[in-house]
Parts: structure tokens; sequence; C-alpha cells
């Protein structure tokens, strides 16, 4: 799967979308290159991992509705018009050039 943002590949992406690859998202990795997805969300966390992310809170249509970087052992704020959540390495969204406002897509 890919992140598009415009027809233009940002990232490779994972989605996760069964109950234990949601649970366990980033937790336990060195780093991660490329974007997790997590449908069906509002608000997540960086207890117990061992990076800073960035983290993308998009609307059910792909617009980035809020962007925020999470140092290890912190929680997002709650966005309740989100409809699924990008994550990334930290530094990731510079890279990107993810701004809120932009639309993604995830394409298989």
């Amino acid at each position: 799967m890919w992140l598009v943002r415009d027809g233009e590949v940002l990232a490779a992406a994972e989605v996760a979308s069964t109950r234990r690859e949601r649970t366990r998202g980033l937790l336990g990795r060195e780093g991660f290159t490329g974007a997790l997805v997590f449908r069906r969300c509002r608000q997540v966390h960086t207890v117990g991992m061992r990076f800073t992310i960035d983290v993308a809170f998009c609307r059910a249509d792909g617009v980035v509705l809020r962007t925020s970087t999470l140092r290890r052992w912190r929680l997002s704020p709650l966005v309740w018009r989100s409809a699924f959540v990008i994550e990334a390495e930290d530094g990731a969204f510079e890279r990107w050039n993810l701004r809120v406002g932009d639309q993604i897509e995830v394409k298989e």
C-alpha cells in the first residue's frame, strides 16, 4: 500500500486493520520507514515506544485536520472529527511536506 497526495507517492504504508495490529502499532520497533495507518481512530499514544513520531489526524475524505509530533510516553489530543490517523517516524512529515489541509489517500 502507498500513502499518496495529489498523485505523488509519499511513502509505503501499512494499515493496522486487525485488533492485534492496532494494539501493537509501532511498539517494539526501533524505528520505522513509511507510514502506519489506523482507521476509525481519534487519539493515539506513545506509551512504551522507543522513538518520537509524527501523527496526522484525517477526515474520512483524507483531508488532514491536525498534525503533531509526539515524544515517547505521551498521549495525543482527542480529535473528534478524525476518521483515521497516520503515524510516521519523527521528521517524515517535514520530508514529505505534509500539512493541514492536504488530501491524503491510501492506495494499493
